[in-house]
């Protein structure tokens, strides 16, 4: 099998099933599996061959579905790309990945036609609107009026996607994935979290982020699942969309979770056809958990810690496991071996701290022409996280830190998830942070950023002698920043190193 077939089996199976609404679009799976044939044969028209790469810098739309199950339905290997990047940011993943062609809407053709301008290697640039720069053309030039499925051999062996890491230790690496890989990560998924044809899922995270493209579209496509995409997120559209929708599926990073429970009347939407809640991407503060739960009146969350070159996949902590094993990662996933290793590949004891390791059928194949990078997190079967964690007596593993996040203060290791924990506790911060910067006495210093609630107002000591009523001394942040906002990438995952360079060289946090 392999990811455009899924899109073609529904099509003949449900033909005048909705698939898809998107603003006052709705899409049948009938007419979706058509708009796709169409653009797929255009794309073929144009010269793309299988295995050619094909980009996709685009937010969340219709548009994008229809053009990732183009690429896929002519055996091409698509490169989901972060909407928010700068010009050079974009022009790295276009020459990095080898992209034939691009999509992208209309607002970055700009953009596109700068970060292509040298490029050799891109034949063509696709606006999903009516913008275009230079020779860009409009999707409308290359639809044909061909929507029967495209006459191209596609096995589960050839290559699918490349998904660019988050970057939150500098320049990203493109992760190499099989249809093979990516329908196990929707298998995985499905079972684990029980989703069925008759559910309604509900996209809100970035369609160009693995965790809603593969844990959740791909697997809501392949059950022929019904799907409500939002372009961007916003919290009051979101609760609307869960109570009009009636919204079975709902998965968001923490930061999400958040901002819900910000909208000042959310007790007023019916939230009650949530059947179950995803949250990943980010660590999801014990706290903040806890008012979800109390948000949505239902328990059913369903913790989900991976990584982008699992598929992502790596452990998850079911609801039922939420009373005693709450702020825990989980246990390896459906079809995966995990464990936490010492730097010398044995597994440590209960309590320990090490590396979190993982195999699966869903790891990606490689780090894209980075071989000397694919060797050092594939070793001997397993993918070498770089997160470290701890495992308990009962084989539940909670991630502590990254590897080169982790501070160590006058000899102490300082796990700065733990501190972040105790300090999402207190009842005037929306958000924190926490990094060690150089220290001539200490080695390393602990140093918080917090975001205060609108309306309230903190100060360093307050914050100390907070953290000091939970933490150890040596874990108490011995300098306090605070700012109206931490700089995060579209998973939600804090970009600590570009914290530190701004602070380390006395500038703001955010510019």
């Amino acid at each position: 099998m392999d990811i455009g077939t899924t899109l073609a089996r529904n099509a003949r199976r449900t033909p005048d099933k909705e698939a898809i609404y998107f603003k006052d679009h709705v899409y049948t799976y009938g007419r979706l599996n058509r708009e796709v044939n169409k653009l797929a044969h255009g794309l073929i028209a144009r010269g793309i061959e299988k295995g050619d790469k094909v980009a996709l810098l685009m937010k969340n739309s219709d548009m994008f579905v229809i053009a990732f199950y183009a690429v896929m339905k002519v055996g091409g290997v698509a490169v989901p790309i972060n909407f928010r990047l700068t010009q050079e940011e974009v022009r790295y993943i276009l020459d990095d990945s080898d992209a034939s062609a691009v999509f992208f809407d209309e607002e970055y053709a700009m953009l596109v036609n700068q970060a292509a301008a040298d490029n050799q290697k891109v034949i063509f640039q696709v606006s999903v609107g009516e913008k275009v720069v230079g020779e860009q053309i409009k999707m409308a030039e290359i639809l044909t009026k061909n929507d029967e499925d495209p006459p191209i051999e596609v096995d589960e062996s050839d290559d699918a996607e490349i998904l660019y890491t988050s970057g939150t230790t500098g320049r990203p690496k493109g992760a190499l994935f099989d249809h093979h890989r990516v329908l196990h990560v929707a298998f995985s998924t499905a079972i684990m979290m029980k989703i069925s044809p008759d559910d309604n899922l509900l996209h809100v995270a970035p369609l160009f982020h693995s965790a809603q493209l593969n844990l959740f579209m791909i697997t809501g496509t392949f059950l022929g699942s019904t799907q409500v995409i939002h372009q961007e997120f916003d919290p009051r559209h979101v609760l609307q969309s869960i109570e009009k929708y009636k919204i079975n599926i709902f998965f968001a990073v923490p930061t999400m979770y958040n901002y819900l429970l910000l909208v000042p009347d959310r007790e007023s939407f019916d939230l009650t056809s949530v059947k179950r809640c995803g949250y990943g991407a980010a660590p999801m503060p014990v706290a903040l958990l806890e008012k979800s739960i109390a948000m949505f009146k239902n328990d059913q969350f369903h913790n989900m810690c991976g990584l982008t070159e699992a598929g992502p996949g790596g452990i998850i902590l079911p609801p039922e496991k939420h009373k005693d094993k709450i702020g825990a990662g989980g246990k390896a996933m459906l079809n995966t071996e995990v464990r936490v290793v010492s730097d010398t590949g044995d597994d440590v004891l209960p309590g320990q701290v090490g590396e979190f390791i993982i195999k699966s059928e869903m790891v990606m194949k490689g780090y894209y022409k980075n071989p000397e990078e694919t060797r050092k997190a594939l070793r001997d079967g397993w993918l070498y996280t770089g997160d470290l964690a701890l495992i308990d007596e009962e084989g539940y593993i909670t991630l502590v830190d990254r590897k080169k996040d982790m501070i160590i203060s006058g000899g102490e290791n300082v796990y700065s998830t733990e501190v972040e924990q105790i300090l999402y506790k207190h009842p005037k911060l929306l958000d924190a942070a926490i990094i060690g910067l150089p220290d001539e006495l200490w080695g390393e210093k602990v140093v918080a950023i917090v975001v205060p609630n609108e309306g309230e107002v903190v100060d360093e000591e307050e914050i100390k002698t907070f953290c000091g009523q939970h933490l150890a001394k040596y874990k108490v942040p011995t300098q306090i920043f605070v700012e109206k906002q931490i700089p995060r990438n579209a998973s939600g995952k804090v970009l600590k190193y570009r914290i530190r360079e701004a602070l380390s060289n006395g500038k703001p946090v955010i510019n």
